[in-house]
């Protein structure tokens, strides 16, 4: 049984752009650059163009794939002072660096480059359409981004981003329109002069203009060099699958390899053999997710994000920078040397078995990144659970002596890490703070609603029955 041409992501409109690029012929890399170029539209709480990435790419004709990075440089020049900005996040105070300083070198447009010169077939402006096209007309502000907007305010309404998001003096709702029509012009530029116009174009000028009037630390010279690296994979097994993902701060490899057996195990059995492999530190980055296969087999996964975001944009633009600078958990070590790439969490994921591809995963969460990912994947594989079950699970993620849990977690298992010390915070409802999971496989596909993630199937495959 082949995995069905789809779509996953986390948003209609994302999800409806590589939706609509599948079925005009598209390869899962053009349907892949175009729901992440949408994204960076309709999920701009979220990501942004001026963020960071990672993909994975497979060919099904060769059978290889590989990774592509295109996460955040660290620049060159001496910015001023970045802006503290604690934002509250539940019980806790998280603790942000905003402003221009805490731009990092941007690599999401140069990954959307690569991706498409090296995978793709149809024409760049073609894959770029959907994209413009949100940004003309505006889309639907979701109830997952409506929450988030809530609480991320105090960053998101600054310079231009009030307009944006508080168009009438009032937080922008569920339901309503975000309008960021200067993102239409943004996208135009990208479309006609390539992906390099964000490092030695239009888009690059526009951007060291802002650096020099804020006191940025992006250099001319530190876009001129920048380029997306492909690599080769981190190749692993878990519950007899072959598994190809990527290392360093991710530590999804080494979770997936200390993963205890799941299959057979009751939910309380299920809580307390996870919990201990689980632990992490509790940090909230934004971030999102496509995961897409095509009706070739090719598949490809797209995980983005712009931080917290620093509260600057490029005049005329609507293009928000992000804040990777300020971001702790990134900087291990203390703050790398100029041109270094930073770290990341992000995972794009494939599994293998006997049969060939059975699943393409990817997640959004920062630090809850790479436990969100093992539990849906460990469930499906493990388990044997449908993805979108397994998507929509109950949660639970520990960092410390806290042990966080979404509402319906086995209250049995809660109680016996309350006996054995731990502190169990019972969250009152699904919340994105615990990941935004978008699958695609031979199981099925899901998306994640605690971030509005939606599924879409080709339109050659919406009419066949689910066994074929």
């Amino acid at each position: 049984m082949r995995v069905r041409p789809a779509v996953a992501a986390g948003h209609p409109a994302t999800a409806d752009a590589g939706a609509e690029i599948l079925d005009s012929g598209g390869t899962a890399a053009d349907a892949a650059v175009a729901a992440t170029a949408a994204a960076c539209v309709a999920e701009t709480i979220m990501t942004g163009l001026l963020g960071g990435g990672h993909a994975i790419y497979r060919d099904a004709a060769s059978g290889q794939a590989w990774n592509l990075d295109c996460f955040c440089d660290v620049p060159s020049g001496d910015g001023d002072e970045m802006q503290q900005m604690p934002v509250p996040f539940g019980e806790e105070l998280v603790h942000y660096a905003i402003g221009a300083a805490s731009c990092a070198v941007p690599g999401v447009a140069a990954g959307l480059g690569a991706l498409h010169e090296r995978f793709g077939r149809l024409p760049w402006r073609d894959v770029l359409e959907p994209a413009m096209r949100l940004a003309r007309t505006g889309v639907e502000f979701t109830h997952a981004h409506a929450k988030c907007l809530a609480m991320l305010a105090p960053v998101m309404t600054l310079d231009r981003g009030g307009e944006i998001f508080s168009p009438r003096g009032a937080l922008l709702e569920a339901g309503e329109t975000l309008r960021q029509p200067a993102l239409e012009k943004a996208f135009a530029i990208l479309a006609a002069e390539g992906a390099r116009s964000a490092y030695e174009g239009s888009l690059a000028e526009a951007l060291l203009v802002l650096m020099r009037a804020r006191g940025g630390a992006i250099t001319r010279d530190d876009l001129r060099t920048y380029e997306a690296r492909w690599a080769e994979p981190v190749e692993l097994e878990y519950a007899g699958h072959r598994v190809l993902t990527r290392g360093g701060l991710s530590g999804v490899p080494e979770l997936l390899e200390a993963m205890p057996p799941l299959h057979g195990l009751d939910e309380t059995e299920r809580v307390l053999a996870l919990v201990p492999v689980l632990d992490g530190r509790e940090r909230v980055t934004h971030t999102t997710n496509v995961s897409v296969v095509d009706t070739d087999g090719n598949a490809c996964v797209f995980t983005t994000s712009l931080g917290l975001g620093s509260g600057d944009y490029v005049a005329g633009l609507d293009l928000h920078l992000n804040s990777m600078l300020g971001e702790a958990d990134l900087l291990v070590g203390g703050r790398s040397a100029s041109g270094r790439r930073m770290e990341s969490m992000m995972a794009p994921t494939l599994a293998f078995d006997s049969e060939g591809l059975a699943v393409a995963i990817g997640s959004a969460g920062g630090t809850r990144l790479r436990a969100a990912l093992a539990l849906v994947l460990g469930a499906i594989l493990d388990e044997g659970v449908e993805p979108q079950f397994a998507v929509d699970r109950p949660r639970f993620h520990p960092t410390g002596d806290t042990v966080n849990a979404e509402p319906e977690v086995d209250e049995e298992a809660l109680a016996e890490l309350e006996r054995r010390g731990r502190h169990v915070r019972r969250w009152p409802a699904q919340h994105h703070y615990f990941g935004g999971v978008s699958v695609v496989s031979r199981f099925g596909s899901a998306a994640d609603r605690r971030r509005s993630g939606a599924v879409r199937l080709s339109t050659s495959e919406r009419t066949r029955p689910r066994s074929t």
